[in-house]
């Protein structure tokens, strides 16, 4: 990973500048626009700090998403890799309930499928293989994203920079998980498809081999990328496989219907308004 140009003192700071973000629904201008040398390696020390901040809050950690999966994505983000973040219990919704806005800043949903683990993944030589024989089952989800910082640069009009995304949990702000689970060798995922349903329209549609050919593949890339912090995914975690779907916007009263065929269905509604200040 590339070196580091935030010091080490400044991360509990800006920890507290996204809880606050968050908390308020007053976004931040991109990091990458105070720091304009950001690496990957400050953006994910950022996350890592805002993430021990909730844990030492009582948060507590159920398992990884990864983004960025798509190669439309990673080109149009300036970035030849996935980027991962960590889900917490408090991120977990029920399907087929109500689920309140005022959880959230600017969220949009996406379709991907989960993994739980019933074996850890340890170490830089992982394969697909190794993540099949560690899944216990694999099951449709829906992952919310949220913007803690701004999407679009206020300064400059551009697009926030990858590092900002990273920083900011990859995204991530809540988790759905519904539908059939079901054993990996009882279905080729590569070919698991979806319809993302707002209000009766589908808005998209999309395959899962579109998250780099193989979901698990995400999960072996995942698991290898902990490997040199000495890290890795544990048994009973539940790993986001990346999405297969561009993201759709969510408004107060939209009712998602998750329609994943052979997988089964999942519904949710979102109620209330959002916390975003200053749209």
């Amino acid at each position: 990973m590339t070196e580091r140009v935030i010091p080490a003192p400044q991360l509990p700071g800006l920890a507290a500048e996204l809880q606050q973000a968050e908390d308020s629904g007053v976004q931040l201008p991109p990091f990458s626009e105070r720091f304009p040398g950001m690496t990957l390696a400050d953006a994910y020390a950022v996350q890592r700090a805002w993430i021990d901040r909730k844990v030492q809050g009582g948060a507590t950690v159920r398992g990884h998403k990864i983004g960025l999966t798509s190669r439309a994505m990673q080109l149009s983000s300036q970035i030849d890799e996935p980027d991962y973040g960590t889900l917490t219990a408090d991120m977990f919704f029920e399907p087929n309930g109500d689920i309140p806005l005022s959880r959230f800043v600017a969220p949009k949903v996406e379709v991907e499928l989960a993994f739980l683990l019933k074996a850890d993944l340890e170490g830089p030589d992982l394969s697909v293989f190794d993540v099949l024989r560690a899944t216990e089952y694999v099951t449709p989800a829906a992952e919310i994203i949220d913007a803690r910082i701004r999407r679009v640069s206020r300064a400059t009009g551009k697009p926030r920079r990858v590092t900002d995304t990273i920083s900011d949990n990859a995204a991530n702000a809540g988790v759905i998980v519904g539908g059939r689970a079901m054993r990996p060798d009882d279905l080729d995922m590569r070919w698991a498809a979806a319809l993302c349903i707002r209000n009766g329209a589908v808005e998209e549609t999309g395959v899962a081999a579109g998250v780099l050919g193989h979901p698990a593949s995400g999960i072996a890339w995942l698991a290898r990328r902990l490997a040199p912090h000495g890290e890795g995914l544990k048994a009973g975690e539940l790993v986001l496989a990346g999405s297969f779907t561009r993201p759709v916007d969510i408004a107060s009263g939209d009712t998602f219907t998750f329609d994943y065929g052979p997988l089964g269905v999942f519904t949710c509604r979102f109620t209330g308004e959002a916390r975003l200040k200053d749209a």
